[in-house]
């Protein structure tokens, strides 16, 4: 007999899928026992959330699906958090849900829940099965939705459903196309004579400028342009571009909120830039993106287009002007070249056994990791530190949790960076984000993954506290009484480092690279470090004076004083 589960493997097989994330339950003993020589893997998360998590990270690095899995009631709920992390992140994840038998639904059963409502914003797809005859189509179809519409497909199926003959035994291989959207000719003149009649462009490249590196660089040269691009571009456009000028945002570069500020016009490419306040207010606006619901989400528009960035460039740069005036461009790069240095000049190691400035700290995770390095730095901090420390070639890459904005991430989608590339892969981890799924080292160990952790231990959740004092908050609630977290590594199986003096922190992490399985390197680092962001409000200004006058009224000017120190070489 054929169940519906065995048909729903057989599906996945055909469909190319390598390997599902979850944790077993009763609700899911059709799937599982179907899984048995199917030659799928079944990666054994220590918790649903991190399955969800390591789901999308493998589905942003291959552009397949991925399959995350969790038992009814809390077991799927569990998912929730890394669904909505991949939906936002616009990569195909489907998201099998078991449910309560048939019969016990609406009854209050024990662990009922409506998992097809709770996942609908989380989705773009989500159906619950409650017939046998309803598969395999709806599978079918969640399938052929997460990867055309790029995100979260999830089936809510009953455990006896899932045991049930299956009435319909069709394996249909589902795979993504690759359509070519292009504008009408009509607008690509009317793009072209905007460009042409402007004398400053900047360009702003996002994430929907992957597979368009070449178009990019060539667009920019073109045009006289300076390319600045966002944190979910930077393995994109970054390298091998001599027009860029670094990001601009909240964790950017002052030489990427010049090179827009300074415009005429703003080409943003395949970009949903959040951040409105970085946009300049005076240049006219011209945006190329995929989805036409989102042009003008965050500014208005002179012009906007609908089409793949790729092939919207190499059909629009003919009908352009070489541009002669490189004035603009100079001034961007020159200041790119300024703001660089003094970058680099922070990255710099400590006397004696002062906590090392995390600066320091990447730029030694990037001199040291492989040329094909996977990073996946944890919400936060370590975020900033990637971003303006670790350099992309175009066979690195860069993921994480970039537009939900999850805490906790780097480790659990590490798991799934692994398990689909057999790549180097280095999570920079905080303190506090590892701490939240600290479990998922033992799935490194159970799963053999080589995954290296590098956790940045300032013992605090430190962007918080940063977010405090542009506020004018004194600091509270944010610190954190963390153990060796190298000897709960040590005891979990892994290889383990801690490194409390910048002299030890070369050897520790060339030992963990090079290590045949997963390593931690615990650093302590100054908790203290500011973060300046690229144009400094003025309300962030009075935030930080606020915060000096209210920590010394509360007789913690000690506290100012560690700020000082740590931080004096970013004045002078």
């Amino acid at each position: 007999m054929t169940t519906v589960a065995k048909n729903i493997v057989d599906t996945l097989v055909a469909s190319g899928v390598k390997r599902v994330y979850g944790i077993p339950g009763d609700s899911l003993n059709g799937f599982t026992d179907a899984l048995r020589g199917s030659g799928i893997e079944w990666v054994h998360v220590r918790h649903e959330e991190a399955g969800a998590f390591a789901a999308g990270a493998e589905a942003a690095l291959t552009g397949e699906i991925a399959v995350a899995v969790g038992s009814a009631g809390p077991g799927n709920l569990h998912l929730i958090n890394g669904l909505y992390d991949a939906q936002r992140s616009r990569v195909p994840v489907l998201a099998i849900a078991a449910h309560i038998p048939t019969e016990e639904i609406g009854s209050g059963y024990f662990q009922e829940t409506h998992p097809q409502e709770l996942f609908r914003e989380a989705s773009v797809y989500s159906e619950y099965v409650s017939s046998p005859t309803q598969m395999p189509r709806i599978l079918r179809t969640a399938m052929q939705t997460a990867l055309e519409k790029r995100g979260v497909a999830v089936v809510v199926i009953p455990g006896d459903i899932a045991l049930a003959e299956a009435v319909d035994t069709t394996v249909t291989p589902v795979r993504a196309t690759r359509p070519r959207v292009l504008p009408s000719q009509d607008e690509l003149v009317q793009a072209a004579a905007l460009l042409n009649g402007s004398d400053r462009v900047t360009i702003l490249a996002g994430a929907g400028a992957e597979h368009a590196h070449d178009q990019v660089v060539a667009l920019a040269g073109k045009l006289a342009a300076p390319v600045v691009h966002t944190l979910r571009s930077k393995q994109f456009v970054e390298h091998d571009n001599p027009y860029d000028v670094g990001m601009t945002g909240l964790l950017g570069f002052a030489s990427g909120y010049k090179a827009m500020e300074g415009a005429d016009t703003l080409l943003m490419l395949g970009t949903d830039f959040p951040y409105r306040a970085f946009l300049p207010e005076k240049a006219k606006v011209a945006q190329i993106d995929l989805r036409g619901e989102h042009l003008g989400r965050r500014t208005a528009l002179d012009l906007g287009l609908v089409g793949d960035v790729g092939d919207t460039v190499d059909a629009l740069l003919p009908l352009l002007d070489q541009a002669t005036d490189r004035e603009h461009l100079d001034d961007s790069l020159a200041h790119y070249a300024k703001t660089r240095t003094k970058l680099d000049d922070l990255a710099t190691p400590r006397k004696g056994d002062q906590p090392l400035h995390p600066q320091f700290v990447a730029r030694v995770v990037d001199e040291l990791a492989a040329d094909d390095a996977v990073f996946i730095p944890d919400v936060g901090s370590p975020v900033i530190w990637a971003a303006r420390y670790l350099k992309m070639n175009g066979r690195r890459n860069l993921i994480g949790s970039f537009i939900h904005g999850s805490m906790a991430n780097a480790l659990p989608q590490a798991v799934g960076a692994a398990a689909a590339t057999g790549r180097q892969v280095v999570a920079l981890s905080g303190d506090g984000g590892i701490a939240m799924l600290l479990g998922e080292l033992l799935t490194l160990t159970q799963n053999r993954l080589p995954v290296k952790v590098v956790v940045f231990n300032n013992a605090s959740l430190n962007f918080v506290e940063l977010e405090m004092k542009a506020a004018g908050f004194v600091t509270h609630a944010t610190g954190l009484e963390n153990p060796s977290l190298a000897a709960i590594a040590q005891a979990a199986g892994l290889k383990a480092f801690r490194v409390e003096r910048s002299q030890d922190l070369r050897g520790a992490l060339a030992e963990a690279f090079a290590y045949d399985g997963p390593a931690l390197v615990d650093v302590v680092t100054e908790r203290q470090e500011l973060t300046i962001p690229p144009s400094v409000k003025l309300d962030q200004a009075k935030g930080f004076a606020l915060y000096a006058l209210r920590t010394l009224l509360s007789g913690r000017g000690d506290e100012l004083l560690d700020l000082t120190r740590a931080n004096l070489r970013q004045v002078f």
